[in-house]
């Protein structure tokens, strides 16, 4: 091996790992200019095309996940879909609080109706 490495400086090329780092990124190092524009995967409608083929039919009743829900629900349903991951995050933990805040307060009353003897049997 030492003869090869010999050798190698002999002729005037570097042993492997006399190859700075620098030059090694450099000879890697792509030219290539990757700006340009992507195809069009969906290409404008043509004209008159949404007249044969709508995208809704107007006489298609609702889900049936749906056909429960008043305006209210659907539009805080949206607003919940507007938020953010974090957004949504949030929500859920104030729902969470809420949930948490209303066990305790169940927990107090129980606990009072208890000491109140309200919740005993009554013998008739």
């Amino acid at each position: 091996m030492a003869a090869k490495q010999s050798s190698m400086e002999q002729e005037g090329q570097a042993a492997p790992d006399d190859i700075p780092l620098a030059s090694l990124e450099e000879s890697l190092l792509s030219l290539e200019k990757l700006d340009r524009a992507s195809p069009e995967l969906w290409p404008e409608q043509m004209p008159g095309v949404s007249e044969f083929a709508p995208l809704q039919n107007p006489n298609q009743s609702p889900p049936a996940w749906s056909r429960g829900l008043t305006k209210e629900d659907v539009v805080v349903m949206q607003q919940l879909a507007a938020l953010s991951t974090s957004g949504l995050i949030m929500e859920v933990k104030k729902l969470h609080d809420m949930a948490y805040q209303l066990g305790l307060e169940e927990a107090k009353e129980m606990t009072r109706g208890k000491y109140l003897n309200i919740f005993a049997r009554r013998n008739r």
